[in-house]
């Protein structure tokens, strides 16, 4: 089934932190025999209202295709990842 994640790293993240966090999403995706099929990394980017008293935050949203049951694990790795603000993992219609 294919999926899209849009999550959103913490402002005070450099570069390195920055492509730890979307090679560690991204090998968690892979390792669990997901394929990923898109990235688009938007920036810095103004968020609507402050989280963890940040105003701003980096987006990057991930399409990919991955197993049903294995949607659950990827939300708790997410929660458990303290530099991720927010995150949601929505199922793509079928086109």
């Amino acid at each position: 089934m294919a999926y899209e994640l849009m999550y959103i790293v913490r402002p005070t993240a450099d570069e390195q932190l920055l492509a730890s966090v979307n090679e560690k999403i991204d090998t968690f995706i892979t390792g669990k025999g997901g394929a990923i099929t898109r990235r688009d990394d938007w920036g810095k980017r103004r968020l609507a209202y402050p989280i963890d008293k940040f105003t701003e935050g980096f987006y990057a949203v991930v399409t990919f295709e991955f197993v049903a049951t294995a949607v659950r694990d990827l939300e708790r790795a997410l929660k458990l990842t303290e530099d991720v603000l927010r995150y949601i993992v929505v199922r793509l219609e079928d086109a």
